[in-house]
């Protein structure tokens, strides 16, 4: 009798623990969907942070692009500090000398063929009506006389032979040692490491004052 009774003192034992089990394994399964679900969280927020900075550094950096570029604009809109201007300067063509009133010239009549300007480095004279077409082109003409030194008139040549639709010749006439002249502006310098000759150059090479922008600088008279 006393086995028996032993036997069904505990019927719902079994049960009670399967259902203790699946209670812990819902639990499990729920704490970790918890846990997952806070992961997706911080990554979407780690995400959105991260994509916010990009964002900020990209429309950061293009702006300070922006402004490097007007500061560009502006600079080359500036006159360059010495430099003489002319506007209205005629433009036909011409078979015969023409009296400029500038020296060298900076634009104005001037022959039907243009002086070569591919980067040439003259070491004779030339004329004023072939190397004015050339400026028309959108050349510079750096000229130089006998006051400019040797050391000069090397390192200029080496920069105009390296820069297209320029050309350089002596010009004994000139009032400076050397001259740097662009259709309708010139700059007279005393050394070529003047700062100012390469803003030059920068500015006006095939700059704005270019009456035909994109013309040849070869194909014309070479000497």
């Amino acid at each position: 009798m006393a086995s028996a009774n032993s036997k069904s003192t505990n019927p719902g034992k079994g049960k009670n623990t399967g259902k203790d089990k699946a209670a812990a394994r819902r639990a499990r399964i729920e704490e970790q969907r918890r846990a997952e679900r806070a992961r997706e969280r911080r990554n979407r927020i780690i995400t959105i942070a991260a994509s916010t900075a990009i964002l900020a550094g990209l429309v950061g950096g293009g702006w300070y692009l922006i402004d490097q570029a007007n500061e560009k604009e502006q600079a080359k809109a500036a006159p360059i500090a010495g430099e003489k201007t002319w506007s209205d300067l005629g433009r036909t063509h011409v078979t015969t000398k023409v009296k400029y009133p500038m020296t060298p010239p900076v634009g104005g009549n001037h022959a039907p063929v243009w002086q070569d300007c591919n980067a040439n480095v003259y070491t004779q004279q030339i004329q004023n009506e072939n190397a004015v077409h050339s400026l028309e082109h959108g050349a510079v003409w750096v000229t130089y006389n006998d006051k400019a030194t040797d050391a000069d008139v090397k390192a200029l040549a080496a920069k105009v032979s390296k820069t297209p639709y320029t050309l350089m010749s002596p010009y004994p006439g000139e009032s400076a040692p050397i001259t740097l002249t662009a259709w309708g502006h010139q700059l007279n310098v005393t050394k070529a490491s003047d700062p100012r000759v390469n803003e030059f150059l920068d500015k006006y090479v095939q700059g704005k004052q270019t009456p035909e922008p994109g013309a040849a600088c070869t194909g014309g008279k070479s000497s």
